[in-house]
Order: structure tokens, then C-alpha cells, then sequence
């Protein structure tokens, strides 16, 4: 087994893990405290819903210059 240099190497500890959405978890890591926007308790791929995350207004400038609001993605045109 290799043996790791004394000294060099950061220290592995147990870390808390806190999400935007409230959700909060222990995991190990070099630093004890990480905080992350989306977890897997509030991600859209494992919730089923959506949910935009706005980057500087992006979202808000996009729904201002091409329309006031788009419709849900269940809805489908008739036509």
C-alpha cells in the first residue's frame, strides 16, 4: 500500500452539504461546508417539475423581448 507524504495533503472530514431550496445532508469532503442550488430534492429531473433558474435576468429579459409568458409544456396549440 502506498503510504501519502505527511504534511501536503488537505484533511477529509465530514462536510454539510446546504441547498438553495432548504434541503441539507452530511457527506465527506476538504471543506466543511458547501452550499449548492439544486440538489436531488429539488432538481427538475427528479421532481417532474420545472423550475428556471435565472442567471442575472436572463430569463426576465428573454420573457420581456419575445413575449410576456410562454405556455405550459403539457398545453399543445390547436390548430
Amino acid at each position: 500500500m502506498w503510504s501519502l507524504k505527511p504534511g501536503i495533503h488537505p484533511t477529509y472530514q465530514r462536510a454539510t452539504v446546504q441547498c438553495a431550496c432548504g434541503n441539507s445532508f452530511v457527506t465527506r469532503s476538504t471543506v466543511p461546508l458547501i452550499h449548492v442550488e439544486v440538489c436531488a430534492k429539488c432538481h427538475p429531473y427528479f421532481t417532474g417539475k420545472q423550475k428556471l433558474v435565472d442567471t442575472a435576468g436572463r430569463v426576465e429579459r428573454f420573457r420581456q423581448k419575445y413575449g410576456a409568458s410562454t405556455p405550459p409544456l403539457g398545453d399543445k396549440a390547436t390548430g
